[in-house]
C-alpha cells in the first residue's frame, strides 16, 4: 500500500515500508506522468533500496492543484521537499522531462544538504545543454495529441478517450511548456556518476544523444540500451530495474 513520507507529504509517494533501506531511489516522471508509474519497482529491488516516486502537482492524488509550468519553480519546490523530508544517500532516476528535473534538483543539492546524491539515471532525456524545443506546447490540442501518439506509451492511448483528454490535456500541455521553455544555465558538473539509458527504437534519444550527458558529470558516464521506444520502461521493468540496482550497489 502506498504511503507518503513525512507528515501529509504530497511530493513523495512511497511504495511499502522499506524499513531496512539504506539508499533511496527517487524517481522523476515524464511530462504528463505521475509517481504511480514506478509502483511495481518496489517489488523488484532489494530491501536495502527504497523506491520513491516524485508526484508533480496537477495529477493523480494532486489533481486539484495547479500545474507548475516553470522549471525553476518546480525545482525550488522539490528541493525544499527533499531538504524537509529526506536524509542520507539517494539516487535519482528521471525519465524524459524527469531527467532534466532530476539533474537540476541534484545540482541544487551539492554541499551542505541532508542528502547525498550517489548517481543520476537519465532515461530517454537529452542532456540539459543539448536540449532543443519543438514548440509542442504551442500547438493546438490535436497537435499535442499527435506528438504524444508519435512517442507511444499508454498515456497517448488514453487521450483517445474524449473525457480523459479534456481532463488531462491541460496538465500535459503545462508539463510540455515547462520543459520546452527550460534553458540550461552553465555551471559546475555533478560530482556523482551519470547513467544514461535509451530505448533502442527511440528516435528522440539515441545512444549518440546519451553521450552528451558526459559534460554534466565529473565522475563518469555509462550508457545502456534496452529494447523499445521512448517509453521502453513500460515493458522493460524486469530488465531496467536490475540494471539500476547493479549500478547502485556498485556506488
Amino acid at each position: 500500500m502506498s504511503t507518503y513520507s513525512g507528515v501529509a507529504s504530497a511530493w513523495f509517494l512511497r511504495f511499502g515500508a522499506a524499513r531496512r533501506a539504506t539508499l533511496r531511489l527517487v524517481c522523476f516522471p515524464h511530462a504528463g506522468g505521475g509517481a504511480s508509474v514506478f509502483r511495481q519497482w518496489a517489488d523488484l529491488v532489494p530491501e536495502s533500496i527504497e523506491v520513491i516516486g516524485v508526484q508533480y502537482p496537477g495529477r493523480q492524488n494532486r489533481y486539484g492543484e495547479p500545474v507548475i509550468d516553470d522549471m525553476t519553480v518546480l525545482v525550488d519546490e522539490v528541493v525544499a521537499a527533499v531538504n524537509r523530508e529526506l536524509a542520507g544517500p539517494v539516487a535519482f532516476f528521471g525519465h524524459s522531462m524527469g531527467a532534466v528535473v532530476a539533474f537540476e534538483v541534484a545540482r541544487r543539492l551539492r554541499g551542505g544538504a541532508p542528502v547525498a546524491v550517489r548517481r543520476l539515471f537519465a532515461s530517454a532525456g537529452p542532456a540539459p545543454s543539448a536540449r532543443r524545443s519543438l514548440g509542442v506546447h504551442l500547438r493546438d490540442d490535436d497537435g499535442v495529441v499527435a506528438y504524444l501518439r508519435e512517442l507511444g506509451g499508454g498515456g497517448a492511448e488514453l487521450l483517445e478517450n474524449p473525457d480523459i483528454r479534456e481532463l488531462t490535456l491541460p496538465m500535459v500541455r503545462g508539463d510540455l511548456r515547462l520543459i520546452e521553455t527550460y534553458r540550461y544555465a552553465s555551471g559546475e558538473p555533478l560530482t556523482c556518476p551519470v547513467t544514461a539509458i535509451v530505448g533502442d527504437r527511440d528516435h528522440t534519444f539515441t545512444t549518440a544523444d546519451a553521450r552528451h550527458w558526459v559534460v554534466h558529470t565529473s565522475a563518469g558516464l555509462d550508457v545502456h540500451s534496452l529494447p523499445g521506444g521512448h517509453f521502453y520502461l513500460d515493458d522493460q521493468a524486469d530488465r531496467l530495474v536490475p540494471l539500476l540496482v547493479e549500478r547502485l550497489l556498485s556506488c
